[in-house]
């Protein structure tokens, strides 16, 4: 599967320069597609016929916009069997996940972006004056491989609705899916350069979009180092700045919940895409005298998991998505050893049922304390560490003492009281006794989780600029 070309101006085209990558399937350890690696010179090219479109996109109606969003999402729901058989074969998210999770959420959003552009007010009466809100400009998206198609859509589709123009850089370790989308826009029949895409690595293309004059905006998703880099690249032309970061959130289970139901339940919320989410439940928090308890309803529930190939519909949890991450989450796993957390389920290597691909053994540290690595940084794999606590108190000053703020869990049979807890909690989010992700509600970070919203509402919002008008009679 070759895929070497990038899409700008409306056309296909060869890069400026010839250099490739393959794409490794991470079940397999196989090299089974190549792409081209940009420049900074394709990045001109795109970022200039984004600008070239933007003047006319900007003025077209919110009738032909939803045309336009239309007809994407009539494409996107006739390829989405495809679609999310790429990103198993890209990044290893098993074929039901990535059909009923993966592909099926990012559709979502160009749906919620329908439902908002449709009665969204662009003018009101404020004062003496009009509050007008404009498309930004044109918008420089980095995305990562964790959920490929889902966080180029939760970026793409506000944009596109709010009249912005686009210049995309997939992750080079999963651009497949988001390659099958730009032709399923293509067909839409957007005006050419209003969508952009340069593949290439976060070190030459993703530094050349950060840092580009001519783009107004950028919104990045990935690690809060990658975001930092990101930012200072900005700064120097003063572009708005969006960006959703790493996490490490706390699983708060209050002395008066199920205590062995809600553990099994943050188990496996925490192993979900095989715990490469940033906003995973991977640190829990659980009464001391619950301590037994908890780590016998823990090894209950990774003994639940079926580990397999991917593309076989019974697989729960599928492979790492490199080489590089299974080092990095076998490195912590160590780590936590070494720290003295005590090993309650997993442990370092590969599970028992497979001998390639780069699949890690569900993992339970408990008696993790506060300044142990696994309790502090990001691992971004199926590990799960359990703290103790004595106080409500003691428990929310321990989900609250991290850099992060993404997200945050609390479990509790009283739902006023869970509902105190959230408050208090210092993130962008909190669920309350399993609630489901809801993705037309805000979605983004406190701290260094990071700045700005997506989702629904607010992230189209993010999309415009405000301006007042005075002096128009009433």
């Amino acid at each position: 599967m070759e895929k070497r070309k990038f899409y700008i101006d409306g056309r296909w085209v060869e890069p400026a320069a010839p250099a490739t990558i393959g794409i490794v399937n991470p079940a397999t350890e196989e090299t089974f597609a190549s792409i081209s690696l940009g420049s900074r010179q394709d990045v001109d090219r795109a970022v200039q016929a984004a600008r070239r479109a933007f003047a006319a996109y900007s003025e077209v109606s919110v009738e032909q916009r939803l045309e336009y969003l239309d007809r994407i999402i009539r494409g996107f729901r006739a390829n989405l069997p495809e679609l999310a058989r790429l990103m198993t074969l890209e990044m290893g998210s098993p074929i039901t996940f990535s059909t009923e999770r993966q592909a099926t959420v990012a559709l979502f959003h160009f749906e919620e972006a329908v439902r908002v552009l449709a009665s969204y007010a662009f003018e009101q009466r404020m004062g003496s004056g009009i509050i007008r809100r404009e498309p930004i400009g044109v918008c420089g998206f980095i995305t990562p491989w964790n959920w490929p198609l889902n966080q180029v859509a939760s970026k793409v589709a506000p944009a596109l609705a709010a009249g912005c123009t686009i210049v995309l850089k997939p992750s080079e370790l999963a651009p497949l899916s988001s390659m099958l989308l730009a032709e399923i826009i293509d067909e839409a029949g957007l005006p050419p350069g209003v969508f952009n895409l340069v593949n290439g690595d976060g070190a030459t293309v993703g530094e050349a979009i950060a840092s580009h004059p001519d783009i107004d905006m950028i919104s990045f998703t990935g690690s809060t180092a990658a975001g930092i880099r990101v930012a200072k690249l900005a700064a120097d032309s003063v572009k708005r700045v969006a960006q959703e970061l790493g996490g490490k959130s706390a699983n708060l289970i209050l002395d008066d919940a199920d205590i062995e139901a809600s553990v099994r339940a943050g188990v496996h919320a925490c192993y979900t895409n095989a715990g490469q989410n940033c906003q995973s439940p991977t640190r829990m928090l659980v009464p001391r005298s619950q301590r037994s308890v908890a780590f016998e309803a823990a090894r209950r529930a990774v003994a639940e998991i079926r580990i397999g190939d991917p593309l076989d519909e019974q697989t729960m949890m599928g492979p790492l998505v490199s080489q590089s991450q299974f080092d990095k989450v076998q490195e912590l796993i160590q780590a936590g050893i070494e720290d003295g957390a005590v090993l309650v389920a997993g442990g370092p290597g590969r599970p028992a049922e497979v001998n390639r691909g780069y699949y890690v053994r569900p993992t339970v540290f408990g008696d993790v304390t506060q300044d142990m690595r696994i309790a502090r940084e990001e691992i971004f794999g199926p590990v799960l560490s359990i703290m103790n606590y004595e106080t409500e108190d003691e428990a929310v000053a321990i989900a609250n003492n991290t850099p992060f703020g993404l997200a945050g869990f609390v479990q509790s049979a009283d739902p006023d009281r869970a509902r105190r807890v959230a408050n208090r909690i210092r993130a962008g989010r909190v669920y309350l006794n399993g609630a489901l992700f809801d993705r037309s509600l805000p979605f983004g970070g406190y701290k260094q989780s990071g700045n700005g919203r997506e989702f629904g509402l607010f992230g189209f919002e993010e999309y415009l600029e405000v301006k007042a008008i005075l002096g128009y009679p009433s």
